[in-house]
Protein backbone atom coordinates (compact mmCIF):
# COMPACT_ATOMS: atom_id res chain seq x y z
CA UNK A 1 0.00 0.00 0.00
CA UNK A 2 1.24 3.24 -0.70
CA UNK A 3 1.21 5.97 1.62
CA UNK A 4 1.62 9.73 1.45
CA UNK A 5 3.61 11.75 2.89
CA UNK A 6 1.00 13.78 4.94
CA UNK A 7 -0.07 10.12 6.01
CA UNK A 8 3.47 9.06 7.35
CA UNK A 9 4.05 12.57 9.32
CA UNK A 10 0.36 11.84 10.49
CA UNK A 11 1.48 8.44 12.14
CA UNK A 12 4.64 9.69 13.43
CA UNK A 13 2.72 12.49 15.36
CA UNK A 14 0.77 9.71 16.50
CA UNK A 15 3.37 7.53 17.80
CA UNK A 16 5.01 10.19 19.82
CA UNK A 17 4.13 10.34 23.91
CA UNK A 18 5.70 13.50 24.78
CA UNK A 19 5.28 16.92 23.37
CA UNK A 20 6.33 20.44 24.73
CA UNK A 21 2.88 21.43 26.11
CA UNK A 22 3.48 18.98 28.73
CA UNK A 23 6.21 21.12 30.38
CA UNK A 24 5.42 23.71 32.94
CA UNK A 25 8.04 25.90 34.38
CA UNK A 26 8.80 29.29 36.93
CA UNK A 27 11.07 31.78 36.57
CA UNK A 28 11.59 34.29 38.54
CA UNK A 29 12.83 36.75 35.95
CA UNK A 30 10.82 38.33 33.32
CA UNK A 31 13.14 38.14 30.63
CA UNK A 32 15.02 34.67 31.41
CA UNK A 33 10.77 33.05 31.66
CA UNK A 34 10.84 34.62 27.34
CA UNK A 35 14.39 32.85 26.60
CA UNK A 36 13.07 29.44 28.55
CA UNK A 37 10.14 29.44 26.05
CA UNK A 38 12.15 29.79 23.27
CA UNK A 39 14.81 27.26 24.77
CA UNK A 40 11.91 24.65 25.27
CA UNK A 41 10.73 24.91 21.35
CA UNK A 42 14.41 24.70 20.64
CA UNK A 43 14.41 21.47 22.27
CA UNK A 44 11.51 20.67 21.32
CA UNK A 45 12.90 21.03 17.50
CA UNK A 46 15.73 19.22 18.19
CA UNK A 47 14.05 16.11 19.52
CA UNK A 48 11.84 16.23 16.34
CA UNK A 49 15.04 15.61 14.27
CA UNK A 50 15.61 12.83 16.08
CA UNK A 51 12.40 10.90 15.63
CA UNK A 52 12.98 12.67 11.79
CA UNK A 53 16.38 10.70 11.73
CA UNK A 54 14.93 7.62 13.63
CA UNK A 55 11.72 6.77 11.33
CA UNK A 56 13.51 8.23 7.66
CA UNK A 57 11.21 10.99 7.37
CA UNK A 58 11.23 14.86 8.15
CA UNK A 59 8.73 15.64 11.07
CA UNK A 60 8.71 19.09 12.40
CA UNK A 61 5.32 20.89 14.15
CA UNK A 62 4.57 23.72 12.85
CA UNK A 63 3.70 26.45 13.02
CA UNK A 64 4.35 27.05 16.35
CA UNK A 65 1.07 25.92 17.74
CA UNK A 66 2.05 23.88 20.87
CA UNK A 67 4.41 25.81 23.70
CA UNK A 68 5.60 25.01 27.47
CA UNK A 69 3.87 27.42 30.18
CA UNK A 70 6.40 29.10 32.05
CA UNK A 71 4.89 31.25 34.96
CA UNK A 72 6.85 34.44 36.14
CA UNK A 73 7.18 34.13 39.89
CA UNK A 74 9.67 33.70 43.06
CA UNK A 75 9.20 29.78 42.52
CA UNK A 76 9.63 29.89 46.58
CA UNK A 77 6.45 31.88 47.11
CA UNK A 78 4.40 30.44 44.65
CA UNK A 79 2.13 28.00 44.78
CA UNK A 80 2.68 25.28 42.57
CA UNK A 81 -0.69 23.51 42.35
CA UNK A 82 -1.50 26.83 40.48
CA UNK A 83 1.34 25.79 37.70
CA UNK A 84 0.41 22.23 37.27
CA UNK A 85 -2.05 20.12 39.90
CA UNK A 86 -0.12 17.11 41.51
CA UNK A 87 -2.23 14.77 39.79
CA UNK A 88 -1.20 16.19 36.05
CA UNK A 89 2.41 15.92 37.22
CA UNK A 90 5.30 13.03 36.57
CA UNK A 91 9.03 14.59 37.41
CA UNK A 92 9.85 17.42 38.70
CA UNK A 93 13.21 18.91 37.43
CA UNK A 94 15.35 22.16 37.79
CA UNK A 95 18.47 23.49 37.95
CA UNK A 96 18.03 25.98 41.44
CA UNK A 97 20.33 29.18 42.20
CA UNK A 98 24.08 27.95 44.61
CA UNK A 99 24.06 30.54 47.23
CA UNK A 100 25.96 29.78 50.34
CA UNK A 101 23.92 30.61 53.62
CA UNK A 102 26.70 33.59 54.31
CA UNK A 103 25.38 35.02 51.00
CA UNK A 104 22.07 34.94 50.96
CA UNK A 105 20.31 38.50 50.32
CA UNK A 106 17.20 39.71 52.81
CA UNK A 107 14.52 38.68 49.82
CA UNK A 108 16.73 34.80 50.22
CA UNK A 109 16.38 34.76 53.95
CA UNK A 110 12.83 35.37 53.89
CA UNK A 111 12.37 33.21 51.59
CA UNK A 112 13.71 30.21 53.27
CA UNK A 113 11.96 31.89 56.53
CA UNK A 114 8.85 31.03 54.30
CA UNK A 115 9.66 27.79 53.14
CA UNK A 116 10.97 26.18 56.71
CA UNK A 117 8.83 28.06 58.69
CA UNK A 118 7.23 24.88 60.11
CA UNK A 119 10.71 23.12 60.64
CA UNK A 120 13.43 23.10 63.11
CA UNK A 121 17.10 24.45 62.18
CA UNK A 122 18.22 25.74 58.44
CA UNK A 123 20.11 28.47 58.70
CA UNK A 124 23.31 27.51 57.43
CA UNK A 125 21.79 25.70 55.03
CA UNK A 126 22.34 26.57 51.38
CA UNK A 127 19.50 27.98 49.62
CA UNK A 128 19.30 25.50 47.22
CA UNK A 129 17.76 23.41 50.23
CA UNK A 130 14.84 25.37 49.80
CA UNK A 131 13.65 23.51 46.47
CA UNK A 132 14.49 20.07 48.33
CA UNK A 133 12.03 21.15 50.56
CA UNK A 134 9.74 22.75 48.54
CA UNK A 135 9.30 19.68 46.58
CA UNK A 136 8.74 17.27 49.23
CA UNK A 137 5.99 19.36 50.51
CA UNK A 138 4.38 19.04 47.34
CA UNK A 139 4.60 15.35 46.42
CA UNK A 140 3.84 13.77 49.32
CA UNK A 141 1.17 11.63 48.66
CA UNK A 142 1.99 11.31 45.10
CA UNK A 143 4.24 9.06 42.60
CA UNK A 144 5.95 12.37 41.64
CA UNK A 145 10.02 11.94 40.92
CA UNK A 146 12.02 14.91 41.63
CA UNK A 147 15.89 15.86 40.76
CA UNK A 148 17.79 19.03 40.83
CA UNK A 149 21.12 19.75 40.45
CA UNK A 150 23.04 21.11 43.53
CA UNK A 151 26.23 22.45 45.08
CA UNK A 152 27.99 19.10 46.53
CA UNK A 153 27.79 21.48 50.31
CA UNK A 154 24.41 19.93 50.76
CA UNK A 155 25.31 15.95 51.09
CA UNK A 156 28.76 17.08 53.21
CA UNK A 157 29.25 18.32 56.90
CA UNK A 158 26.93 18.76 59.24
CA UNK A 159 24.23 20.10 56.03
CA UNK A 160 23.62 16.37 55.86
CA UNK A 161 21.48 15.84 59.15
CA UNK A 162 19.90 19.41 59.16
CA UNK A 163 18.62 18.77 55.39
CA UNK A 164 18.05 15.31 55.06
CA UNK A 165 16.79 13.73 57.96
CA UNK A 166 13.85 16.34 58.53
CA UNK A 167 12.91 14.98 54.81
CA UNK A 168 13.62 11.74 55.35
CA UNK A 169 11.55 11.74 58.08
CA UNK A 170 8.75 13.35 55.70
CA UNK A 171 8.62 9.95 53.96
CA UNK A 172 10.74 10.66 50.83
CA UNK A 173 14.22 8.77 49.72
CA UNK A 174 17.20 9.68 47.53
CA UNK A 175 16.27 7.39 44.41
CA UNK A 176 19.66 8.30 42.15
CA UNK A 177 22.94 10.66 42.48
CA UNK A 178 25.20 11.98 40.32
CA UNK A 179 28.70 12.04 42.50
CA UNK A 180 30.08 16.05 42.31
CA UNK A 181 31.16 16.92 39.06
CA UNK A 182 32.62 20.75 37.99
CA UNK A 183 30.30 22.55 36.29
CA UNK A 184 30.44 25.95 34.16
CA UNK A 185 29.37 27.90 31.44
CA UNK A 186 30.46 30.24 28.98
CA UNK A 187 27.79 33.19 30.28
CA UNK A 188 29.60 36.76 31.14
CA UNK A 189 30.40 36.12 35.28
CA UNK A 190 29.75 32.50 34.68
CA UNK A 191 29.43 30.48 37.40
CA UNK A 192 31.91 27.67 38.40
CA UNK A 193 31.06 25.21 41.09
CA UNK A 194 31.43 21.70 42.21
CA UNK A 195 27.51 19.97 41.40
CA UNK A 196 25.53 16.70 42.23
CA UNK A 197 22.37 15.78 41.12
CA UNK A 198 20.18 14.46 43.42
CA UNK A 199 17.27 12.43 42.46
CA UNK A 200 14.67 11.88 45.43
CA UNK A 201 10.75 10.67 45.17
CA UNK A 202 8.44 8.99 48.36
CA UNK A 203 9.78 5.84 49.88
CA UNK A 204 8.93 2.80 47.84
CA UNK A 205 8.23 3.77 44.78
CA UNK A 206 11.51 3.31 43.34
CA UNK A 207 12.98 -0.05 44.16
CA UNK A 208 16.32 -0.16 42.73
CA UNK A 209 18.70 2.93 43.81
CA UNK A 210 21.54 4.16 41.45
CA UNK A 211 24.98 5.96 42.25
CA UNK A 212 26.64 7.12 39.26
CA UNK A 213 30.66 8.24 39.81
CA UNK A 214 32.82 8.98 36.74
CA UNK A 215 33.40 5.32 36.10
CA UNK A 216 30.69 3.33 37.65
CA UNK A 217 27.14 2.88 38.16
CA UNK A 218 26.35 1.31 42.18
CA UNK A 219 23.00 -0.30 42.36
CA UNK A 220 21.38 0.13 45.87
CA UNK A 221 18.17 -0.30 48.29
CA UNK A 222 19.40 2.70 49.72
CA UNK A 223 21.12 6.09 49.08
CA UNK A 224 22.20 7.93 52.73
CA UNK A 225 22.31 11.56 53.11
CA UNK A 226 26.09 11.05 52.24
CA UNK A 227 25.17 9.77 48.50
CA UNK A 228 26.65 6.38 50.20
CA UNK A 229 25.10 3.04 49.39
CA UNK A 230 24.48 2.51 53.28
CA UNK A 231 21.45 3.04 55.96
CA UNK A 232 20.62 6.63 56.82
CA UNK A 233 23.03 7.31 59.53
CA UNK A 234 23.44 11.17 60.33
CA UNK A 235 26.67 12.11 61.82
CA UNK A 236 25.70 14.88 64.34
CA UNK A 237 27.93 17.66 66.41
CA UNK A 238 29.83 16.56 69.34
CA UNK A 239 31.84 18.83 71.44
CA UNK A 240 33.91 15.39 72.55
CA UNK A 241 34.89 12.17 71.03
CA UNK A 242 32.76 9.57 71.51
CA UNK A 243 35.38 7.04 71.87
CA UNK A 244 36.63 7.14 75.65
CA UNK A 245 39.72 8.23 76.41
CA UNK A 246 40.17 9.96 72.80
CA UNK A 247 41.84 13.28 73.70
CA UNK A 248 40.02 16.66 72.50
CA UNK A 249 40.62 18.45 69.59
CA UNK A 250 40.71 22.54 69.14
CA UNK A 251 41.43 24.81 66.84
CA UNK A 252 44.23 26.66 67.74
CA UNK A 253 45.01 30.51 68.24
CA UNK A 254 42.45 33.17 66.20
CA UNK A 255 43.90 36.56 65.65
CA UNK A 256 41.69 38.59 64.49
CA UNK A 257 43.89 41.34 64.11
CA UNK A 258 43.56 42.84 60.67
CA UNK A 259 47.14 40.84 60.03
CA UNK A 260 48.81 43.89 62.03
CA UNK A 261 49.65 41.00 64.57
CA UNK A 262 51.34 38.61 61.50
CA UNK A 263 54.96 39.58 60.27
CA UNK A 264 56.77 38.44 57.19
CA UNK A 265 60.43 37.20 57.44
CA UNK A 266 61.77 40.37 56.37
CA UNK A 267 59.05 42.45 58.84
CA UNK A 268 60.39 40.52 61.48
CA UNK A 269 63.80 40.65 60.46
CA UNK A 270 63.81 44.92 60.05
CA UNK A 271 61.71 45.06 63.51
CA UNK A 272 64.07 42.87 65.31
CA UNK A 273 67.52 44.75 63.57
CA UNK A 274 66.27 48.40 65.24
CA UNK A 275 64.77 46.49 68.50
CA UNK A 276 66.92 43.29 69.67
CA UNK A 277 64.98 42.67 72.53
CA UNK A 278 61.73 42.48 70.35
CA UNK A 279 62.78 38.75 69.41
CA UNK A 280 61.87 36.91 72.20
CA UNK A 281 57.87 38.47 71.64
CA UNK A 282 58.26 37.29 67.72
CA UNK A 283 57.49 33.57 67.16
CA UNK A 284 57.03 31.78 64.61
CA UNK A 285 53.19 31.44 63.40
CA UNK A 286 51.36 28.92 61.10
CA UNK A 287 47.87 28.32 59.42
CA UNK A 288 46.96 25.60 57.97
CA UNK A 289 48.33 26.73 54.51
CA UNK A 290 51.85 27.68 56.28
CA UNK A 291 51.88 24.33 57.95
CA UNK A 292 51.51 22.21 54.40
CA UNK A 293 53.75 24.51 52.10
CA UNK A 294 56.45 25.52 54.80
CA UNK A 295 55.66 29.23 54.70
CA UNK A 296 57.56 31.30 56.87
CA UNK A 297 55.67 33.63 58.53
CA UNK A 298 55.85 35.14 62.66
CA UNK A 299 53.57 36.98 64.85
CA UNK A 300 53.67 39.30 67.38
CA UNK A 301 52.64 36.97 70.93
CA UNK A 302 52.56 39.50 73.93
CA UNK A 303 50.83 36.81 76.37
CA UNK A 304 51.85 37.59 79.60
CA UNK A 305 54.40 40.35 78.71
CA UNK A 306 54.18 43.33 80.97
CA UNK A 307 53.73 46.59 78.66
CA UNK A 308 56.62 48.38 80.08
CA UNK A 309 58.76 45.92 77.50
CA UNK A 310 57.57 46.83 74.76
CA UNK A 311 55.06 50.27 75.58
CA UNK A 312 58.45 52.24 73.93
CA UNK A 313 58.69 50.30 70.65
CA UNK A 314 56.92 52.91 67.98
CA UNK A 315 56.31 50.05 65.06
CA UNK A 316 55.01 47.76 67.78
CA UNK A 317 52.41 50.26 69.54
CA UNK A 318 51.63 51.24 65.95
CA UNK A 319 50.80 48.14 64.65
CA UNK A 320 48.61 47.36 68.36
CA UNK A 321 46.62 50.66 67.53
CA UNK A 322 45.77 49.34 63.93
CA UNK A 323 44.73 46.09 65.29
CA UNK A 324 42.25 48.14 67.77
CA UNK A 325 40.80 50.22 65.10
CA UNK A 326 40.14 47.04 63.04
CA UNK A 327 38.37 44.84 65.95
CA UNK A 328 36.38 48.11 66.92
CA UNK A 329 34.88 48.31 62.87
CA UNK A 330 33.58 44.11 63.24
CA UNK A 331 30.37 42.72 63.04
CA UNK A 332 31.07 40.96 66.23
CA UNK A 333 30.59 41.68 69.58
CA UNK A 334 33.26 39.91 71.07
CA UNK A 335 35.67 41.06 68.87
CA UNK A 336 34.81 44.54 69.19
CA UNK A 337 34.97 44.16 72.95
CA UNK A 338 38.55 42.80 72.29
CA UNK A 339 39.23 46.42 71.20
CA UNK A 340 40.86 47.24 74.45
CA UNK A 341 42.91 44.17 74.36
CA UNK A 342 44.94 44.27 71.11
CA UNK A 343 47.97 43.03 72.69
CA UNK A 344 46.23 39.66 72.49
CA UNK A 345 44.88 37.39 70.20
CA UNK A 346 41.34 37.00 70.48
CA UNK A 347 41.17 33.40 71.39
CA UNK A 348 44.20 31.79 72.55
CA UNK A 349 44.40 27.43 72.91
CA UNK A 350 48.39 27.58 72.32
CA UNK A 351 49.49 24.40 73.87
CA UNK A 352 52.49 24.50 76.85
CA UNK A 353 53.63 20.83 74.86
CA UNK A 354 54.77 19.38 71.51
CA UNK A 355 51.14 18.91 69.75
CA UNK A 356 49.69 16.90 66.87
CA UNK A 357 48.59 19.73 64.00
CA UNK A 358 46.13 18.87 61.45
CA UNK A 359 45.13 21.95 58.73
CA UNK A 360 41.50 23.05 58.48
CA UNK A 361 41.66 22.71 54.46
CA UNK A 362 43.52 20.47 52.90
CA UNK A 363 43.37 19.62 48.43
CA UNK A 364 41.16 16.89 47.36
CA UNK A 365 44.04 15.64 45.24
CA UNK A 366 45.79 14.18 48.17
CA UNK A 367 44.88 10.69 49.46
CA UNK A 368 46.53 11.83 52.91
CA UNK A 369 45.86 15.10 54.88
CA UNK A 370 49.33 15.97 55.91
CA UNK A 371 49.25 15.85 59.61
CA UNK A 372 52.44 16.55 62.17
CA UNK A 373 53.78 17.71 65.50
CA UNK A 374 54.63 20.99 65.94
CA UNK A 375 56.56 22.40 68.88
CA UNK A 376 54.68 24.97 71.82
CA UNK A 377 56.76 27.74 70.11
CA UNK A 378 54.92 27.63 67.25
CA UNK A 379 52.27 29.57 66.74
CA UNK A 380 49.10 27.50 65.51
CA UNK A 381 46.76 29.60 63.86
CA UNK A 382 42.54 28.87 63.96
CA UNK A 383 42.82 27.02 60.86
CA UNK A 384 45.24 24.22 62.48
CA UNK A 385 43.02 21.77 64.46
CA UNK A 386 45.32 20.67 67.42
CA UNK A 387 46.09 17.86 69.99
CA UNK A 388 48.00 19.02 72.44
CA UNK A 389 50.52 15.79 73.72
CA UNK A 390 48.99 13.62 70.71
CA UNK A 391 50.20 9.97 71.12
CA UNK A 392 52.16 8.10 67.98
CA UNK A 393 48.80 5.66 68.59
CA UNK A 394 46.49 8.75 67.83
CA UNK A 395 48.81 10.04 64.65
CA UNK A 396 48.61 6.41 63.17
CA UNK A 397 45.15 6.38 63.19
CA UNK A 398 44.48 9.89 62.35
CA UNK A 399 46.86 9.04 59.03
CA UNK A 400 45.49 6.38 58.48
CA UNK A 401 43.58 5.55 55.01
CA UNK A 402 40.65 4.41 57.36
CA UNK A 403 40.71 7.32 58.82
CA UNK A 404 41.12 9.75 55.24
CA UNK A 405 37.89 7.72 53.90
CA UNK A 406 35.83 8.84 56.62
CA UNK A 407 37.16 12.26 56.38
CA UNK A 408 36.33 12.74 52.61
CA UNK A 409 33.19 11.73 52.93
CA UNK A 410 32.02 13.61 56.43
CA UNK A 411 33.66 16.59 55.93
CA UNK A 412 32.67 20.15 54.42
CA UNK A 413 34.43 21.20 51.15
CA UNK A 414 35.77 24.55 50.34
CA UNK A 415 35.01 24.23 46.97
CA UNK A 416 36.38 21.05 46.20
CA UNK A 417 38.98 20.92 49.11
CA UNK A 418 38.86 18.85 52.31
CA UNK A 419 37.58 20.86 55.32
CA UNK A 420 37.84 19.04 58.17
CA UNK A 421 35.99 19.70 61.12
CA UNK A 422 35.68 18.35 64.95
CA UNK A 423 32.65 16.73 64.01
CA UNK A 424 35.16 14.30 61.99
CA UNK A 425 37.19 13.77 64.63
CA UNK A 426 34.74 13.01 67.71
CA UNK A 427 32.76 11.30 65.45
CA UNK A 428 34.67 8.84 64.81
CA UNK A 429 35.30 4.88 65.82
CA UNK A 430 38.06 4.16 67.12
CA UNK A 431 39.15 0.73 67.05
CA UNK A 432 39.68 -1.12 70.35
CA UNK A 433 44.06 -2.27 70.16
CA UNK A 434 45.78 -4.60 72.55
CA UNK A 435 49.28 -3.93 74.05
CA UNK A 436 51.05 -5.63 71.20
CA UNK A 437 48.80 -3.45 67.93
CA UNK A 438 49.45 -0.16 69.81
CA UNK A 439 53.39 -1.14 69.82
CA UNK A 440 52.97 -1.99 66.11
CA UNK A 441 51.16 0.97 64.89
CA UNK A 442 53.27 2.99 66.70
CA UNK A 443 56.27 1.59 64.81
CA UNK A 444 54.89 1.89 61.39
CA UNK A 445 53.52 5.99 62.44
CA UNK A 446 56.89 6.29 62.94
CA UNK A 447 58.39 4.83 60.18
CA UNK A 448 56.44 7.78 58.31
CA UNK A 449 58.02 10.12 60.17
CA UNK A 450 61.38 9.17 59.64
CA UNK A 451 60.46 8.90 56.10
CA UNK A 452 59.08 12.27 56.18
CA UNK A 453 62.92 13.31 57.81
CA UNK A 454 65.06 12.27 54.47
CA UNK A 455 63.59 15.15 52.64
CA UNK A 456 64.32 18.16 54.96
CA UNK A 457 64.26 20.74 52.13
CA UNK A 458 60.39 18.98 51.32
CA UNK A 459 57.71 20.81 52.52
CA UNK A 460 54.40 18.21 53.19
CA UNK A 461 52.77 19.92 49.95
CA UNK A 462 55.93 18.54 47.87
CA UNK A 463 55.58 14.93 49.99
CA UNK A 464 52.11 14.95 49.49
CA UNK A 465 51.50 15.34 46.05
CA UNK A 466 50.74 11.79 44.46
CA UNK A 467 52.87 12.77 41.49
CA UNK A 468 55.61 13.17 43.55
CA UNK A 469 55.47 11.65 46.89
CA UNK A 470 58.81 9.31 47.64
CA UNK A 471 58.67 5.88 47.42
CA UNK A 472 59.69 5.35 51.19
CA UNK A 473 57.16 7.66 52.71
CA UNK A 474 54.08 5.70 50.47
CA UNK A 475 55.64 2.56 51.60
CA UNK A 476 55.34 3.52 55.61
CA UNK A 477 51.78 4.41 54.58
CA UNK A 478 50.76 1.75 53.02
CA UNK A 479 52.23 -0.64 55.89
CA UNK A 480 50.10 1.11 58.50
CA UNK A 481 47.35 1.34 56.12
CA UNK A 482 47.72 -2.34 55.75
CA UNK A 483 47.37 -2.57 60.07
CA UNK A 484 44.94 -0.41 60.31
CA UNK A 485 42.54 -2.22 58.45
CA UNK A 486 43.18 -5.40 60.53
CA UNK A 487 42.57 -3.51 63.36
CA UNK A 488 39.31 -2.87 62.39
CA UNK A 489 38.84 -6.64 60.88
CA UNK A 490 38.42 -4.89 56.99
CA UNK A 491 39.11 -7.06 54.37
CA UNK A 492 42.00 -6.00 52.01
CA UNK A 493 39.91 -5.52 49.00
CA UNK A 494 37.10 -3.51 50.29
CA UNK A 495 36.02 -0.28 48.79
CA UNK A 496 35.99 3.28 50.01
CA UNK A 497 32.40 3.30 50.33
CA UNK A 498 31.95 -0.88 52.22
CA UNK A 499 34.94 0.94 54.34
CA UNK A 500 32.36 4.15 55.00
CA UNK A 501 29.51 1.87 55.53
CA UNK A 502 31.26 0.06 58.32
CA UNK A 503 32.20 3.07 59.80
CA UNK A 504 28.87 4.35 59.79
CA UNK A 505 27.64 0.75 61.15
CA UNK A 506 30.45 0.88 64.04
CA UNK A 507 29.53 4.66 64.94
CA UNK A 508 25.43 3.80 65.18
CA UNK A 509 26.53 1.19 67.60
CA UNK A 510 28.14 3.35 69.72
CA UNK A 511 26.24 6.67 69.64
CA UNK A 512 22.82 4.81 69.27
CA UNK A 513 19.85 5.26 67.40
Amino acid sequence: MKVNTSQRELDISHMLKVSVEQFYGIECEDFPCQIAQVGMWLVDHQMNLEVSDRFGQYFARLPLSQSATIFHGNALRLDWESVVLKGELSYILGNPPFVGHQWRNAEQAEDMDIVYSNSGKYGKLDYVCSWYKKATDYMAGTKIQAAFVSTNSICQGESVSTMWEPLFAQGIEITFAYHSFFWSNEAKGKAAVNCIIVGFAVAGIVKVKQIYGQDAVVEASNINGYLLPAPNIFIQSRGKPLTPGIPEMSKGSQPTDGENLIFSSTERDGLISKFPQAEKWIKRYMSGKDFINNTVRYCLWLKDIAPSEYRAIRPIMNRLEKVSESRKRSPTASVRRDADKPMLFTQIRQPSTMFLALPVVSSEKRKYIPIGYLEPDIIASDQIYIVPNGSLQLFAILTSSVHMVWSRVICGRLEMRYRYSPAIYNNFPWPEVSDMQKAETEKLAQAILDSRALFPESSLADLYDPLTMPPELLKAHSALDKAVMGLYGFAKGMTEADIVAKLMELYRGMAGP
